[in-house]
């Protein structure tokens, strides 16, 4: 009888899975792992008065950061690897949760981690403005003194405090040449649009440092219009997709890619089949309406073959001739990132996409790493995982 896979083994499995398939004889880029814990009396250190002040007594995050709703681990039945950082020690020289990301990465054959703060994904809803400003400034001080730089895998895209465009810009202009920053991010809970004027100064020093921009989204069940759900598994399913359908139509029909040829878009963490429905949908919508979209020259749909899109959560489809259209009208082999989404409940580990039975050699290659390696400038890309867990660990 074979061994039961628990929460306790699971990474065990997927080291032995990762033997068996090779996995450690490729690059694998995770484009979108998370950092659990957002520590505020730490980002205090890098900012002024008042801000040092009011981090540094804070009781907990949640005095400056919303906080969603819902049992997200159905009373303890879905176990979040979180829990290998609760007796990991906290200091300088060893951030808590560093250790047990790298670790956990070489078990699953992962060589590049690209890190987005968990708590931060609600920030965007924060009526106070200056708290975002303040914990992206403080977050992204702290990100590429204390983390990225422990380990040449640790990889992030800064949080960009999207409530204030100026803001946004100064963070790139002070930070986005540090070692480990590969792109920025904007987390699509929140009620700004992305079209306004005000953010063109921003798309453009992003174009010019060759910085890809991510669009993370979030699930915050109080934001309309998932606030009409008296379920969790209703927002849950429909927030994560709905969030970047409405960041992708407001891209595009205002005209962005137009604008900035040169700007890589991510959209991440929303899986992969609202895609196509958007392709066909917006297709439609501007064969009748293309006066609206002026600055337009082709199909929306030829725009979205040219955003990046990362795989986590991958759609479980038992019907693989329905997958493999769907991959195929995505361009998949070209622009899917794969993403493990690690240290949540339902992270994926790299065999959700070498099992792919239709995908040749050569896409589970390039979903894997070789897309990630290329859109995030890593030039020359080193195997982590196989040649373990380096010299400070």
């Amino acid at each position: 009888m074979s061994k039961k896979i628990t929460s306790e083994n699971y990474l065990d499995h997927a080291e032995q899975q990762a033997i068996e398939k090779g996995l450690y004889d490729i690059p694998i880029v995770d484009a979108d792992c998370h950092y659990m814990d957002t520590p505020l009396h730490k980002l205090a250190d890098f900012l002024d008065e008042p801000w040092r002040s009011r981090f540094k007594n804070a009781l907990a995050p949640t005095n400056y950061i919303p906080k969603d709703l819902g049992d997200r681990t159905i009373a303890g039945r879905l176990k979040s690897y979180a829990h290998f950082f609760d007796n990991m020690p906290d200091h300088d020289d060893y951030p808590r949760e560093v250790i047990p990301l790298i670790h956990s990465s070489r078990k699953m054959a992962i060589d590049y981690n690209i890190i987005f703060p968990t708590d931060l994904l609600s920030l965007g809803v924060t009526p106070d403005p200056d708290v975002e400003v303040a914990i992206a400034y403080g977050y992204a001080a702290w990100m590429t003194e204390k983390i990225t730089p422990y380990h040449d895998s640790l990889k992030t895209m800064l949080y960009l405090p999207f409530s204030n465009p100026e803001a946004c810009v100064d963070i790139i202009k002070e930070f986005g040449h540090k070692k480990g920053v590969v792109g920025a991010m904007v987390t699509t809970a929140r009620n700004i649009p992305v079209y306004e004027n005000r953010y063109m100064p921003l798309y453009k020093i992003l174009e010019e440092k060759g910085l890809p921009l991510g669009f993370h989204t979030s699930d915050f069940w109080l934001q309309q219009p998932t606030a009409q759900f008296n379920k969790f598994i209703s927002a849950h399913a429909l927030g994560f997709p709905l969030n970047n359908m409405t960041v992708l139509i407001n891209i595009l029909f205002n005209g962005i890619p137009e604008r900035f040829p040169d700007l890589k878009f991510i959209f991440i963490e929303a899986g992969v089949s609202w895609i196509p429905f958007m392709m066909l949908r917006l297709d439609t919508e501007y064969m009748y309406r293309s006066a609206e979209a002026p600055l337009l020259t082709k199909k929306p749909s030829e725009y979205i073959k040219n955003f990046y899109f990362t795989t986590q959560p991958l759609e479980f489809i038992e019907n693989t001739q329905f997958m493999k259209a769907l991959f195929d009208l995505i361009d998949a082999e070209n622009q899917l990132l794969y993403a493990s989404d690690y240290p949540h409940q339902d992270f994926d580990t790299p065999s959700s996409i070498y099992d792919i039975p239709f995908l040749s050699e050569r896409a589970k290659r390039k979903i894997l790493g070789e897309n990630a390696l290329k859109l995030f400038g890593i030039d020359e890309p080193v195997l982590w995982a196989k040649q373990g867990l380096g010299h400070r660990v």
